[in-house]
């Protein structure tokens, strides 16, 4: 059989991993002042970060049309696939795998969506996982199962300067996003259940970034693991963390992807975001 695997943009997969897996990918729509633009085809994350420090700019986001996904899975049936495993942000952070649920409805059983019940490399993983077990010629359940498998092995921590993006989209509640302004508090994040929280309280940036390589590390558990860093604007962030967990797993590291998250995790985060996404290899 042939399986064909979707994911959205919202994975943002490392550049040297192009080619190297047969992925289609849908991207979400970022909306700038009444201005809408494709994530990574039309607009990009320097530009949600200026828009965030001006004035009198709104910021928005929106997830593909169901018909989107339709689209894509007909064209995929179309050329040859036998299914299609469709692996998408969590349902709690976006209306994307309602969006995808619906396409599948209408186009038949051959197509399974899944819940990464994260985003970014969190979602990244499981969907490049899926897109292996394709590869090795594993039928519909087989492929969908990796998915789900790999998605359940994955812990996503990050930081930012502030919450207020992340208040005012939604992503996070009014009381946890005053712990951003109260007593110089820096919160560190994780995402549970699907849902974005607060982990941990420290008081500075910089032990905000040492507890993420601590939580990396416990996430990492044993065995080996794959890690990815992310950032918005703050590279040297981003490149202490990594030489950081490398350090610390060692031996255990085995893939290590460092990137900037696109523009719509961009819009929701705002400038000086700095994470860390576990995936456990068994």
């Amino acid at each position: 059989m042939t399986i064909a695997v979707v994911t959205d943009s919202t994975a943002y997969l490392p550049a040297e991993l192009n080619g190297r897996y047969d992925l289609t990918i849908v991207p979400l729509t970022v909306v700038i002042n009444g201005w809408d633009g494709l994530e990574g085809l039309e607009i990009f994350p320097a530009e949600v970060a200026r828009a965030l420090g001006a004035r009198r700019t709104s910021v928005s986001t929106s997830r593909p049309a169901p018909s989107q996904f339709v689209d894509q899975y007909r064209r995929l049936l179309d050329a040859g696939a036998d299914g299609v495993v469709s692996v998408h942000l969590s349902a709690k952070l976006s209306g994307t795998f309602e969006a995808a649920q619906l396409a599948a409805a209408e186009v038949g059983p051959q197509v399974r969506v899944v819940d990464s019940g994260t985003a970014a490399m969190g979602l990244g993983f499981p969907a490049l996982a899926a897109a292996a077990a394709a590869r090795q010629g594993q039928d519909l359940a087989g492929v969908y199962r990796t998915a789900v498998e790999h998605a359940a092995r994955v812990s996503t921590f990050f930081y930012v300067d502030t919450l207020e993006f992340l208040r005012r989209g939604g992503r996070i509640g009014a009381a946890s996003a005053l712990l951003g302004t109260a007593l110089s508090v820096k919160p560190i994040l994780h995402v549970a259940d699907g849902a974005v929280v607060v982990r941990d309280k420290v008081r500075t940036a910089g032990r905000a970034l040492s507890r993420l390589v601590d939580l990396a590390v416990e996430a990492a558990g044993p065995g080996e693991a794959d890690i990815a860093v992310h950032h918005l604007g703050t590279p040297e962030r981003a490149s202490a963390l990594v030489d950081a967990v490398t350090m610390r797993l060692g031996d255990r590291l085995r893939d290590c992807y460092l990137t900037e998250v696109g523009a719509v995790v961009a819009a929701h985060t705002g400038p000086g975001l700095a994470g860390v996404i576990v995936h456990r290899r068994d």
